[in-house]
């Protein structure tokens, strides 16, 4: 769940740390995934079916999964994610009679898989996938709850868990976006690209997704495990020659690609996928929350992408042109996902060393301030959901003996933030729609 207060006591030490905490929650709650579930479920009732089950994948799972299990009887269900929760569903008996149907609460199966690079817990929830799928018949429906995070979280590789690792790692090291890693995973991987759905017996498919993506591709959420794939082995070849990874990654890999189910495969027939929450969602909540408040809120862009560090330079150039053309107060929203390549051995993710590439060039500017965060609340491997930089930043730091581009050359974001207590942490938000990044231009601050 979204921790407002941890927002607002990572912002306190600027004076306007409410007012940026109040347009940032409503970004948050405008996706959070039980309400997104719940608004769908009411407005599109499910097709009727014999037994319904539940499969949840990603960060997002528990809440989505919960969402359901409030609505509705279900047969058994089966959640993959990164931070689990307790949960459990009523079953119901509808064989015995009358005076003793009822329904009886059961525990879910609740599995914590390895992210963002798999493990052995993945691997055991990929076969615990399997296992799930196994019991259903043609007269079923499998309601599917997707969000981000479920390509590393649930595996079951062609290759040794070994090789798919360093495979993973030297994508990740690389800048490549998650949608190229994910047209590799694809491929290598059985469940993913349909194979979800493609396993399901011929029983009717539902999927419910929280976009993570940019572009809102089906097929790259969660590796698209009940989306038809596009994507063929060239596509994934061709990543692989982008980075120049055919000699950094093991043997096995290429030998392993096999093609995925394409949309013309007559199992998509009884599958329908539906994105109930998105990365444009949350930024249409923040532009609104910043107008009520008086802002002039403009978005001026929804995919993006690219290197991190080259992003927060070209976002804050866009900024201090801003000042010189919009009348205060007016807030710059922006949408996306950066990656980054990395050249040291930092600490920090791609929201930080946005932030961190923006401090020399917003420096001595009165009044402003730039947060990046990580809708997910785990911006990298660190504990931050991202970082913000004013004006004084720059300065600050220095009289600490702390210059940005020393920390940037390193990919160091997290220490350098870390130092000048500039880092924003809500802890796990439990949910997942790429990252946001907001720009505002106050009146003069008293």
């Amino acid at each position: 769940m979204f921790n407002s207060a941890g927002l607002a006591h990572s912002l306190r030490a600027h004076p306007q740390a409410n007012i940026v905490a109040h347009v940032l929650a409503s970004a948050f709650e405008a996706v959070e995934p039980g309400t997104a579930v719940k608004h769908y479920l009411h407005s599109y009732p499910l097709p009727a079916a014999q037994k319904i089950f539940a499969f949840g994948l990603g960060k997002a799972a528990c809440a989505m999964t919960q969402a359901l299990i409030d609505e509705m009887l279900l047969e058994d269900a089966l959640v993959i994610t990164k931070h689990a929760s307790s949960l459990t569903f009523r079953h119901g008996f509808d064989k015995l009679t009358p005076a003793a149907q009822g329904t009886v609460l059961r525990p879910v199966n609740v599995i914590e898989g390895n992210h963002p690079i798999p493990g052995e817990a993945s691997l055991k929830a990929g076969a615990a996938v399997n296992k799930f799928l196994s019991q259903l018949t043609r007269d079923d429906l499998l309601v599917c709850l997707i969000s981000g995070g479920g390509s590393a979280l649930m595996s079951a590789p062609r290759v040794p868990l070994e090789d798919l690792q360093l495979l993973t790692a030297a994508l990740l090291a690389s800048g490549a976006r998650i949608e190229e890693i994910n047209i590799l995973r694809r491929h290598l991987d059985p469940l993913k690209g349909g194979g979800v759905a493609g396993f399901a017996n011929g029983a009717r498919v539902v999927t419910l997704l929280l976009s993570d993506v940019v572009g809102d591709q089906l097929e790259a959420i969660a590796s698209g495990p009940t989306a038809p794939d596009p994507t063929t082995q060239a596509d994934a070849l061709s990543v692989i020659e982008k980075y120049n990874l055919k000699d950094k990654i093991p043997a096995s890999i290429i030998p392993a690609f096999t093609e995925t189910l394409k949309p013309d495969n007559p199992i998509f027939e009884k599958v329908q996928n539906t994105i109930i929450a998105s990365n444009s969602l949350a930024l249409l909540a923040a532009q609104t929350q910043a107008g009520l408040l008086g802002f002039r809120a403009k978005v001026i862009n929804t995919v993006l992408q690219g290197e991190a560090r080259i992003k927060g330079k070209e976002i804050a150039l866009q900024f201090k042109e801003s000042l010189r053309t919009m009348q205060r107060p007016f807030c710059l929203l922006v949408g996306g996902e950066t990656t980054v390549a990395i050249r040291g051995a930092g600490r920090g993710g791609r929201n930080q060393e946005l932030a961190l590439a923006a401090v020399d060039l917003l420096a001595g500017l009165k009044d402003v301030l730039l947060v990046s965060i990580a809708t997910d609340g785990e911006d990298g491997p660190t504990d931050a959901a991202g970082a913000f930089v004013t004006g004084e930043t720059a300065q600050k730091a220095e009289s600490l003996g702390l210059f940005a581009a020393d920390y940037l050359s390193r990919n160091d974001a997290y220490s350098y933030f870390d130092q000048i207590d500039r880092l924003v942490k809500t802890g796990p938000s439990g949910t997942n729609v790429n990252d946001l990044v907001l720009c505002f231009a106050f009146n003069e601050l008293l």
